[in-house]
């Protein structure tokens, strides 16, 4: 009982990201985050479950919208990234003033991208989806459950601009707490819109407009949060005009970042439109198979965001053993807790997806997508680890090349090969699954320990508005 209260105590206390035991440190930082990321990833879940309820049509909605709305998010997570990278580093060289510039500016710049591309979103939905060979009884739901959640594209946007802030500066519980009030708003909300249950029953837009609600009291929580007295960033509202010279930074820290991101994310698409060949039952088992992955992946996201976060602020403070410490720690970390979890899948995979929705055609398709994919998954996540490396110090073009890679170059043309070419099916689409994280999780070894990264971005001053 002594030893679990030391436990609980020291997730408690604040951390000390530039001297304190670097287990330690990436456990208080990345157990928060890995909850948080894992209330994100639940958004999905619960509306496949309740999708999944309604039919395999239904269902496919949210699986092929996700690929196409992420082509837009990607952009903003590189400039989110590039605002929490130099929060990170403004924080580890003891510049608030810097740092607080940094936070305003990539508030403004993500709430504009949320708006311009949630317009560019629902315009060009229809063909969009034609381009995509989605299938005919999926069309429609599709069409409204992706053009409600670009309405939505500006909460998202703001709350990840707050996430992104705060944990720069070492606070990964409050976007935690945050996230898990929304995520609890959208499961009660869900059921109650999808089924009309106090409100009329709107179908497959009922689970899109619960996630948009969900995302603006997440959004709102969060900037009432920085301008409160307990943010660790004192904003003011003077800090939210765009600071050109800041801009510039953020631009390039965060474009490799936001190019690769995006690179993947058409790439996902592309790789659905192969998916969509082979009907609505493997498109669903394709589906609830990314979900559990990303799942799964939630452990490896967590260390590297704490060792992104960690790995910023120690070169702020000109520690570079420290930072590179950190990295080789959360690679032991993620390997542990990651291949633990892929025996698990690898042995229960059909159960898995019978949970979802109980067709059998769905639960061989997904039993076998698990047979073949779990052990890769590990690979995948220690690529993350690395890639704190590139992000945490601002040299991020290896993110681009490494993703750009990973689909464009391996996973679509192994899955084009052996899924249509070799006649394997899904099966073969599954394969080049494996082939791809293996492939680049050596390459972002190889290229982390080129030491390329080991430059902070900052000067010692940024220069105000003129």
């Amino acid at each position: 009982m002594t030893n679990l209260k030391k436990v609980v105590n020291t997730l408690r206390r604040k951390p000390d990201l530039l001297n304190g035991n670097i287990l330690v440190e990436l456990t208080i930082l990345g157990l928060p985050v890995m909850f948080a990321n894992l209330m994100q990833t639940l958004y999905n879940l619960i509306d496949a479950f309740w999708l999944g309820k309604v039919g395999k049509a239904a269902l496919s909605a949210p699986t092929i919208s996700f690929n196409v709305i992420f082509v837009l998010i990607a952009f903003s997570m590189g400039i989110s990234v590039g605002g929490s990278t130099l929060v990170a580093q403004y924080t580890g060289a003891h510049m608030d003033e810097d740092a607080a510039k940094s936070a305003g500016t990539t508030i403004t710049l993500m709430i504009l991208l949320g708006l311009v591309f949630g317009i560019l979103g629902y315009v060009t939905a229809v063909p969009v989806l034609n381009m995509l060979h989605t299938p005919g009884d999926a069309f429609h739901a599709t069409l409204v459950y992706m053009r409600t959640i670009f309405v939505g594209l500006p909460f998202m946007f703001g709350y990840m601009s707050f996430r992104g802030i705060v944990q720069g500066k070492g606070n990964t519980v409050t976007p935690m707490k945050i996230i898990t009030l929304s995520l609890i708003l959208n499961a009660v909300l869900d059921p109650m819109m999808i089924f009309g249950y106090g409100f009329p029953k709107m179908g497959v837009m009922g689970a899109a407009v619960a996630t948009d609600v969900s995302r603006a009291l997440a959004m709102y929580l969060g900037f009432k949060y920085l301008f409160s007295k307990d943010s660790e960033i004192k904003l003011t509202w003077i800090d939210l005009r765009i600071n050109w010279g800041i801009v510039n930074k953020i631009i390039k820290i965060g474009f490799p970042l936001s190019i690769g991101q995006m690179a993947t994310s058409l790439g996902f698409t592309v790789l659905i439109s192969i998916v969509n060949l082979f009907g609505s039952a493997v498109i669903s088992a394709f589906g609830i198979g990314n979900r559990i992955i990303s799942l799964l992946n939630m452990p490896a996201m967590g260390f590297s965001q704490a060792a992104t976060v960690m790995v910023g602020q120690n070169l702020g403070a000109d520690n570079v053993k420290r930072a590179e410490d950190t990295v080789i720690a959360a690679v032991k970390l993620i390997a542990i807790v990651l291949f633990s979890g892929a025996t698990l899948t690898f042995l229960f995979g059909g159960y898995i997806v019978k949970f979802f929705i109980n067709d059998p055609e769905v639960i061989r398709v997904g039993a076998n997508l698990f047979r073949i994919a779990s052990y890769s998954v590990p690979f995948f996540g220690i690529m993350f680890a690395f890639n704190a490396a590139f992000s945490g110090s601002g040299h991020t073009a290896p993110i681009l090349v490494l993703n750009t890679t990973r689909l464009w170059g391996i996973r679509i043309p192994v899955a084009y090969y052996l899924a249509i070419k070799k006649g394997m099916g899904p099966n073969g689409i599954f394969y080049a699954m494996v082939v791809s994280n293996v492939i680049i999780s050596a390459a972002a070894y190889l290229w982390f320990k080129k030491g390329t990264w080991k430059q902070k971005v900052i000067r010692k001053k940024v220069q105000s508005n003129t």
